[in-house]
């Protein structure tokens, strides 16, 4: 800012002198110059009578490795759909090569034609995008062609198809180096494939890795994409597990664990004052000589998925433990110590 300033400067004295072209500039001394209005005078006197050399800085534009084509017609089927990926797929990966990148990611955009003929062309245009995380970067062509077509081979749409898009993540080829005792996945890509199959049968809710839900429902989770970084999980030392009584059943919770029947079971339970004393179920039947509980548990009562259950510890007359809840009015029975 202060150069910007000093140059404006010169401009203005520079006038005051009658100084108003370039050749009345360059008739000019250059000690007197100098002597008058600084170093930057000096400068502009050089570059007025080109004894000024500016090097040239190269700028590489950043590299694009997306492709494109708009059909002349309507397309409805899944073949030359997969005939432009194919291709696209192949200039990508002798781009990506010709830098000694690989690709990370893939990213599909499909443009579909108007949903209405009366709309307007661009406003009537819907757009459907997805990126395919590679598990395992590589320019793999027929790897690469067989993540889309997978995907492809189950999505239906409403609109025919008129444009379509394949973008590249680059990122550099890494090597990786495992402990004596670590490994890699065989064939990461196969395990994608297999994963997108699965998720075009039985939907994307129902694949991928369990997680616990922060409540104490029983059994509560919800599924999340798959990871393929490892978590390693460690159980805190130091934890006390056991109660302090000293029974059979205060012994279960101590160092026994829950088999857990999935789903739970349905059973018939005699009580006795409202304690329960024979249970029958597919599962489990006899005569209950000790009990503890109701353990009574509830939670999101201030929502639609309000819940709550009484849970029973039961050991049964031939030394079986089992629990069981009852809610509702309904009794089951979730598992058995073993």
């Amino acid at each position: 800012m202060e150069g910007q300033m000093q140059v404006q400067e010169i401009f203005a004295i520079l006038h005051k002198w009658g100084i108003h072209t370039l050749g009345q500039l360059a008739a000019l001394d250059t000690e007197q110059l100098g002597a008058r209005l600084g170093p930057e005078a000096i400068r502009m006197w050089e570059r007025a009578n080109g004894r000024c050399n500016r090097l040239l800085k190269l700028i590489r534009p950043p590299e694009s490795f997306e492709e494109s084509f708009e059909f002349e017609r309507e397309i409805e089927t899944a073949e030359p759909l997969l005939f432009m990926l194919r291709r696209f797929l192949e200039q990508l990966a002798v781009r990506l090569a010709a830098i000694y990148l690989v690709a990370k990611e893939l990213t599909l955009r499909l443009t579909f034609a108007n949903s209405r003929q009366d709309e307007p062309a661009v406003a009537g245009k819907q757009i459907y995008e997805r990126v395919f995380k590679i598990p395992q970067p590589t320019n793999d062509v027929d790897l690469l062609f067989r993540m889309l077509q997978t995907h492809l081979e189950n999505f239906r749409s409403e609109h025919p198809i008129v444009a379509v898009a394949l973008s590249a993540g680059p990122i550099k080829s890494a090597g990786e180096q495992f402990g004596l005792f670590e490994t890699t996945l065989r064939n990461p890509h196969q395990l994608s494939e297999t994963l997108a199959r699965l998720t075009a049968l039985v939907g994307a809710d129902r694949i991928g890795t369990p997680v616990l839900e922060e409540t104490h429902r029983p059994d509560a989770f919800r599924m999340q994409p798959f990871s393929w970084a490892a978590v390693e999980s460690a159980v805190p030392s130091g934890v006390n597990q056991s109660g302090p009584d000293s029974d059979a059943l205060r012994a279960a919770h101590a160092t026994a664990a829950l088999r857990r029947f999935r789903p739970s079971v349905f059973a018939s339970v005699l009580q006795d004052e409202d304690t329960p004393a024979h249970v029958r179920s597919a599962e489990r039947s006899g005569k209950i000589i000790e009990q503890r509980g109701p353990y009574l548990l509830s939670g999101n009562w201030w929502d639609e998925k309000s819940w709550s259950r009484a849970e029973w510890d039961l050991r049964l007359q031939n030394g079986e433990l089992v629990r069981a809840h009852e809610r509702d009015g309904a009794w089951k029975i979730d598992g058995v110590y073993d």
